[in-house]
């Protein structure tokens, strides 16, 4: 089945403008949604809003949005006042800057959308793509839609026939949280467990990430029950008991063990406790009893 545009808009940069369509990366239909049912008799339930201090329903065309400045105290807007702050829809999306690729952490990364050129926008369309390719360099701009106004990036990927381009909207550095606010304790790593965890990481090596080879099981699952219970069928629940973590007590050890090596060979002492030497109290007595029985 093939995609359907959700929009259209163009890309300029300087005094080229590229006539593009969208079209959605992901699927958020996916996910599986369940209805809030009456228990009793299985049927829909409404969802009805009550005043705290009335403790009455309160319909829809009474109701207002507020921003909570203070503890329990409201500044109210009305649908006009907050339409009136919305960010008017361009259609454009405006490059400030190109960046290197690799210079955009993908902990911004939000939604995505695919990019097709539109009427008389695949010339420039396949220019911009293979420029940015060849310089491994993204776009970034902004681009105003629904009320709102984003960070996007645009950057090139490739589909199997050529170059094509991917919008990526960002999130604001303000929507980030920096990792300097995490505690993480500061060790020193031993240059030989380095060695070992690059071995590690070596023998699962991958030269390309193959999503496909991924799948989600706890969908699986639910999709399987949800079509026993169509058909009639009894879902009988087994709750399994969560697999302990693996305890760590020795960190070497535990890299060894991942790549298959045995440990260092134990020393013979080391392994036959009782062959150990007397303790010095004993041998000191050992004569004085030699001793006594000469005498």
């Amino acid at each position: 089945m093939a995609a359907r545009s959700i929009g259209s808009l163009s890309i300029s940069f300087g005094l080229v403008s590229i006539p593009v369509k969208l079209y959605s990366a992901t699927e958020a239909s996916r996910a599986i949604s369940f209805n809030l049912l009456h228990k009793t008799c299985g049927s829909r339930l409404r969802q009805q809003y009550f005043c705290v201090k009335e403790d009455v329903p309160v319909a829809r065309e009474e109701m207002a949005k507020g921003y909570e400045f203070s503890k329990d105290q409201y500044v109210m807007f009305t649908p006009e006042e907050l339409k009136a702050l919305e960010e008017a829809g361009t259609h454009a999306a405006e490059i400030t800057e190109f960046v290197p690729i690799d210079a955009i952490d993908p902990i911004y990364f939000d939604k995505a959308y695919y990019l097709s050129p539109d009427k008389g926008g695949t010339k420039p369309y396949s220019l911009l793509a293979k420029a940015l390719r060849e310089s491994d360099r993204c776009a970034i701009g902004r681009w105003a839609a629904r009320g709102k106004q984003y960070i996007v990036m645009i950057r090139p990927i490739a589909d199997g026939n050529g170059d094509a381009l991917v919008m990526q909207q960002l999130l604001y550095a303000a929507e980030v949280r920096a990792i300097k606010d995490i505690d993480i304790p500061k060790t020193d790593v031993r240059d030989v467990e380095l060695k070992l965890a690059q071995q590690l990481i070596e023998q699962q090596a991958s030269d390309k990430f193959d999503p496909a080879s991924y799948t989600d099981d706890v969908r699986s699952r639910v999709e399987a029950a949800i079509q026993k219970k169509v058909d009639g069928q009894e879902v009988t629940a087994v709750l399994e008991e969560p697999e302990g973590g693996a305890q760590v007590i020795d960190l070497m050890e535990a890299l060894r063990a991942s790549l298959g090596k045995k440990g260092p060979a134990k020393s013979q002492a080391e392994a036959r406790p009782e062959a150990r030497k007397p303790p010095k109290r004993a041998q000191a007595a050992e004569p004085a009893a030699k001793k006594t029985a000469k005498r």
